[in-house]
C-alpha cells in the first residue's frame, strides 16, 4: 500500500489529536510504527536530530507504553486529580512526500489542566508518516515548542 492522499494524512493527524484529547492513549499508541518515536526536543525546531541532545521527551513505543501505564494507574499521585489536555490545531499540511514517507507540519496550541493549574504551550508538530502493515503509522512525531528552551513546569501528558 502506498501513502494515501494529503487529505487522508491530514485527517490522520486530526484523529490522533482527538485520541489524545479524549485520553484514549492505548489507541493513540497503536498509531505508531513498530520503531516509532515521540520526541520533544529541548531546543525546539532548531535541534538537529542527528546530534546528541537533551529533550523533554524522547520515547520509543516501549517508553510510551510505560508512561501511559503510569498515567492510567490509580495510584499515580501526580494524577490526583487527573490531568486533561486539549489541542487546538491548524490544518495539517504535507511538506514533503516521498515514495514511502510523508512529512506533515501542524501548528498548535495546547492546554493542559490539572486541578486549578493550567499550562499553555504553543508550537508545531512534525509528523513523519509511513505505511506499515497496510495502515498509516507515525514513524516520528516531533513536537517543537515555541519556548522550548524556557524553564517549563512538569508536562504530564502529550503536547
Amino acid at each position: 500500500m502506498s501513502l494515501p492522499d494529503d487529505a487522508a494524512m491530514a485527517d490522520f493527524v486530526l484523529h490522533e489529536a482527538r485520541l489524545l484529547d479524549t485520553a484514549r492513549y492505548q489507541d493513540w499508541l497503536e498509531l505508531f510504527a513498530a520503531d516509532g518515536r515521540y520526541w520533544v526536543p529541548l531546543q525546539g525546531a532548531e535541534q538537529d536530530p542527528a546530534r546528541p541532545h537533551n529533550a523533554y521527551a524522547d520515547e520509543d513505543r516501549l517508553l510510551l507504553r510505560l508512561r501511559i501505564e503510569r498515567l492510567q494507574d490509580a495510584r499515580a499521585w501526580s494524577q490526583q486529580p487527573r490531568s486533561r489536555g486539549q489541542h487546538l490545531l491548524q490544518t495539517p499540511r504535507v511538506e514533503r512526500r516521498e515514495a514511502a514517507r510523508a512529512l506533515l507540519y501542524t501548528p498548535f496550541l495546547y492546554v493542559e489542566a490539572r486541578g486549578d493549574e493550567q499550562l499553555m504551550l504553543a508550537g508545531h508538530w512534525q509528523h513523519s508518516l509511513c505505511v506499515e502493515g497496510g495502515a498509516l503509522r507515525i514513524a516520528l512525531k516531533r513536537v517543537n515548542l515555541v519556548n522550548a528552551g524556557a524553564s517549563l513546569p512538569m508536562i504530564q501528558l502529550f503536547p
